[in-house]
């Protein structure tokens, strides 16, 4: 049963976490995300390319995609297959990462999708709300210095393993963090690549100024 557990609730997160928030949004408002801004169906470009408020919605839900899987989806299933453990963080941490290759790798979009950052906010609120913390306060520092999203999520996946490593965590959970760290670092690759060739989106806030 531990195994089947472990692989239905896996399948269950992937398929929650696969949900292309970014890429329904913008086609409800008639936009393919897929081929504006920089192409990522991620919140980010959500953002920029269909609007604040559809960029704010991508977030949250993709955030709780994550949160969900590793709380409600989670101990759901486990009571479902009757399951009895005390222990459930390695069942919560196989449901973290299935979401966040849900999230990247949406089998609905041929499996290209987002980047994960949100999602994986999402599942280390759920696992490690302390780190999280400090990771989300690390990402709002970088932002409002940069201006640049992806500098700041890039931020955001180095100050979480490394805040995990230093608390009082299991060795699984500061393997499995550390990963997850260098793969949101790698789907970041081309943004890193056009902040070196001064390409980079940067968001700005400033009001238009009203017609004269």
């Amino acid at each position: 049963m531990p195994i089947l557990g472990y692989f239905i609730i896996a399948i269950g997160a992937y398929l929650l976490g696969s949900i292309p928030t970014g890429y329904l949004v913008g086609r409800a408002k008639g936009i393919d995300i897929r081929t504006v801004g920089s192409g990522n169906i991620g919140a980010a470009n959500v953002f920029r390319s269909v609007g604040k408020t559809a960029g704010v919605f991508a977030l949250i839900i993709d955030g709780l995609k994550g949160y969900a899987a590793c709380t409600w989806l989670c101990d759901g299933m486990l009571a479902l297959l009757g399951v009895s453990t005390t222990d459930t963080e390695l069942y919560r941490i196989f449901a973290g990462i299935a979401a966040v290759l849900g999230h990247n790798f949406t089998c609905w979009l041929k499996f290209n999708g987002g980047k994960g950052i949100a999602t994986s906010a999402g599942v280390f609120f759920a696992l490690a709300p302390s780190a999280a913390g400090v990771a989300l306060g690390a990402w709002i520092i970088v932002f409002a210095l940069s201006r640049y999203v992806s500098v700041a999520s890039v931020a955001a996946a180095v100050a979480l393993p490394a805040t995990i490593w230093l608390m009082p965590n299991s060795s699984t959970l500061r393997i499995v963090t550390t990963v997850l760290g260098l793969l949101a670092i790698f789907k970041h690759r081309g943004n890193i690549k056009r902040l070196l060739n001064g390409t980079e989106h940067r968001i700005e806030f400033k009001k238009k100024e009203a017609a004269q």
